[in-house]
């Protein structure tokens, strides 16, 4: 009988904490995952070195994988950041957004918007969308006009969430809803730069001054 060796042991599903068989990875499930760690590498190397300087052997080695298996889920340096910004809108969703959705009062849900986003800039990707918009300023490409929907999505999202607020009389009347808007994005983006790296402050600090923006009284 032959011994057993690792390619049998390669074989063999691996034993969850129970004692039960795990299920071997799918084709499917090695996909997902392998262009999960692709996107998280680009996200990072926009981050870092904006668009025209990325490098796709670069993001594929730091991912783990080959050129190859990069060249397999995206035809081209193009396909692969407008996967990056869906992937960051539904990343942003799951982590940011569902959570102000869930806020019945406008203003407790345009605080829980700067804390939360303060919150998930302190991942190493979320400098994309402003890496981005810089880059792009006033050029007609796909990459600029995907980051633009996803900023005017969340222009939309502060604008109605000010509307709410002026009709419940929560937030005072005055310049129009998108101008508010806008000085808020604003001062939401300049506040969590300025304070990267220095938690909690730049969640408190980002709350307080949308607040200022917005003409409430400062949560506590």
């Amino acid at each position: 009988m032959r011994t057993p060796d690792a390619r049998d042991e390669a074989r063999r599903p691996s034993a969850a904490p129970d004692g039960t068989a795990r299920p071997r990875p799918t084709q499917a499930d090695r996909s997902a995952r392998s262009r999960t760690a692709l996107l998280e590498s680009a996200a990072r190397g926009l981050s870092r070195h904006g668009y025209g300087h990325l490098k796709l052997e670069q993001v594929a080695r730091e991912a783990g994988y080959t050129r190859g298996a990069l060249y397999h889920q995206f035809k081209d340096k193009q396909d692969l950041a407008l996967a990056v910004c869906a992937w960051f809108r539904e990343t942003y969703w799951h982590e940011v957004a569902r959570f102000v959705e869930q806020e019945p009062d406008p203003v407790a849900a345009l605080l829980t918007l700067a804390r939360g986003h303060a919150v998930f800039c302190r991942r190493d990707v979320a400098r994309v969308p402003i890496a981005l918009r810089l880059e792009f300023s006033g050029r007609d490409h796909p990459v600029g006009r995907e980051v633009e929907r996803n900023y005017d999505t969340l222009l939309g999202r502060v604008t109605g969430l000010v509307d709410a607020g002026r009709a419940a009389g929560a937030i005072p009347s005055g310049r129009p809803a998108k101008a508010l808007a806008l000085a808020y994005v604003g001062a939401l983006e300049g506040t969590v730069i300025a304070l990267a790296g220095q938690a909690p402050d730049d969640e408190l600090f980002a709350a307080r001054a949308v607040a200022g923006v917005l003409g409430i009284a400062p949560p506590p």
